[in-house]
């Protein structure tokens, strides 16, 4: 079953402001120095999660993949196409 950690990158926001908005208390979203945005997480603190091209779309999956994990449906409903993984000698 996937784990709140099996998602993550390497990735956690040092920089919380004070006045933040919390969503659903769980997660806030950033505006990136590329343009993209960002979810960040309440727990663990400031790690990143989510990231795409627009404040809703990152809204509404970090909402969908939160409950998903919540509800144990996520490895129901995803799969890994490709590790990243650069094999071989370069």
């Amino acid at each position: 079953m996937a784990k709140l950690s099996d998602s993550f990158g390497g990735t956690v926001e040092k920089d919380i402001p004070e006045d933040v908005e919390w969503i659903d208390d769980s997660f806030f979203i950033k505006k990136t120095r590329f343009g993209l945005y960002t979810s960040i997480l309440r727990e663990p603190l400031g790690q990143h999660f989510i990231t795409g091209p627009t404040e809703e779309s990152v809204l509404r999956i970090t909402r969908w993949h939160l409950k998903c994990l919540q509800d144990g449906t996520l490895d129901e409903v995803t799969r890994v196409v490709n590790s990243g993984v650069v094999g071989g000698k370069l």
